[in-house]
């Protein structure tokens, strides 16, 4: 029997990921042996403090604050220490020394993904992330490899764990905003500083990363349109609900004919399309699929030209469904090693253009307070048609104020799909209403 090639793995980190990363080497070294065709040999583990207290019990010996040292004698390198640096660094100096990384870090990714991709090129090593969006699905895999063949025209995903628990509290029981984060903070979903995850940070990360891949172009973060969930209400809630719609955090990318985006916008590079990506509250219809996910799991949904519309779901977080994750990229990146071939490369083979928010194409659903008077509802339906945006709901329910008896009106709107310009004009529009007491909520819709 052939004896089989020693690969030096060096993990840089060690919080829950990394732990979990470490153990799965030590404990399933025959199994993963087989199934890379190497012995995977944890040679190390870089961290900032060799005797702080770890989640899994690891020989000591294996800890080092020497990361440079460690990543420069290494075949294969795991990065799971977060942050750009020195992270970014300890990349580049293993890829210069000829190792394959891979990562779990989407803002390093999401940031500075060119830099990182051009030079796995030079070095001819493989760069993998699957681990850096939605945890232990595999969705990266197969956008890259299982679709290379077929056209991605949207992708619709829930890839933010903390604010997906937080809406669904707040839709299953009515909670506000405030409480269930709270609620979240307590089961260790949410962080003491929660502002990546409600802000929408880590999403846009995300997204960024899913639109490089989806549609062969790469994409920072600055090309991503962001809003959190911060300002979502109880009274947001309820209202999508009684309307027959959930309100989820998504991540949006989809490939846009410029002829339907706003007027005045830059062209795309082949003259007929661009990228719009964006991250922020939407309503979807409940029958929709991604209105079925709950707690704190991901989905991502995406539509393609000829294989339809597909969806992966599982758990977005933790160690273990990380270390998963982490470990699909390893498995792979041992075997091209092993082959003896090139690291397996980002396709970049289209360079369309981010579209603006404004270019977006969505619907909105818009609640107003409005006086209780006739005409009221003609003024607005004019005042819409005027600017090219169209009507496909209105519900209006009366409210009285028996301090001052009397009565307001509560409008729920739901347009028809138009462009973000469009849409946005129409609103501000509305505003200089005499007959708009406020507007009470807009939020985009997708799904209808």
């Amino acid at each position: 029997m052939t004896e089989l090639r020693t690969l030096k793995v060096a993990l840089l980190g060690c919080g829950n990921v990394g732990a979990q990363v470490a153990r799965i080497l030590i404990d399933d070294a025959d199994t993963l042996a087989s199934r890379a065709g190497a012995r995977l040999e944890l040679s190390g583990i870089a961290v900032r403090d060799v005797d702080a207290p770890r989640e899994v019990d690891l020989p000591r010996a294996l800890f080092t604050t020497d990361a440079e040292a460690l990543v420069k004698d290494a075949d294969l390198v795991i990065e799971l220490m977060g942050g750009i640096e020195p992270a970014r660094t300890l990349i580049l100096t293993a890829m210069r020394n000829g190792a394959c990384v891979v990562t779990g870090n989407k803002a390093l990714v999401a940031k500075d993904g060119p830099t990182l991709h051009e030079e796995a090129d030079r070095a001819g090593v493989q760069l993998s992330y699957e681990a850096a969006v939605a945890g232990a699905i595999p969705i990266l895999r197969p956008i890259r490899d299982s679709l290379s063949g077929d056209r991605i025209t949207r992708v619709l995903g829930i890839v933010n764990g903390t604010t997906n628990f937080i809406l669904d509290q707040m839709d299953s029981t009515g909670a506000q905003f405030a409480d269930a984060l709270a609620q979240a903070q307590r089961l260790g979903y949410a962080e003491a500083d929660p502002t990546a995850d409600v802000e929408g940070y880590d999403a846009a990360s995300k997204a960024a990363i899913l639109a490089s891949l989806s549609f062969h172009t790469r994409f920072s973060l600055d090309d991503v349109y962001c809003e959190g969930i911060s300002s979502v209400t109880a009274a947001d809630i309820a209202a999508a609900k009684d309307a027959g719609f959930v309100i989820k955090l998504l991540a949006i990318a989809e490939k846009l004919d410029t002829a339907d985006a706003a007027a005045g916008t830059d062209a795309a590079a082949d003259g007929n399309t661009g990228i719009s990506v964006r991250v922020h509250p939407t309503l979807l219809p409940r029958e929709h699929p991604l209105a079925a996910v709950h707690g704190a799991f991901n989905a991502v949904f995406v539509e393609a030209e000829n294989a339809g519309e597909l969806m992966f779901y599982g758990q977005g977080a933790g160690g273990k469904p990380t270390a998963s994750a982490v470990m699909g990229d390893l498995i792979s990146a041992a075997r091209s090693i092993v082959l003896g071939g090139p690291g397996r490369a980002e396709t970049t083979t289209g360079q369309v253009v981010a579209l603006p928010i404004s270019s977006a194409v969505t619907s909105y659903y818009i609640g107003l307070d409005v006086a209780d008077q006739p005409g009221v509802l003609a003024q607005i339906a004019r005042l819409f048609a005027e600017h090219g945006v169209s009507i496909e709901i209105m519900r209006q329910t009366i409210h009285r104020d028996a301090d001052s008896n009397t009565e307001s009106a509560e409008l729920r709107i739901v347009t028809h799909r138009a462009s973000e310009a469009a849409l946005a004009a129409t609103v501000e529009a509305v505003k200089g209403l005499d007959v708009i007491n406020s507007v009470t909520s807009v939020l985009r819709v997708e799904g209808v």
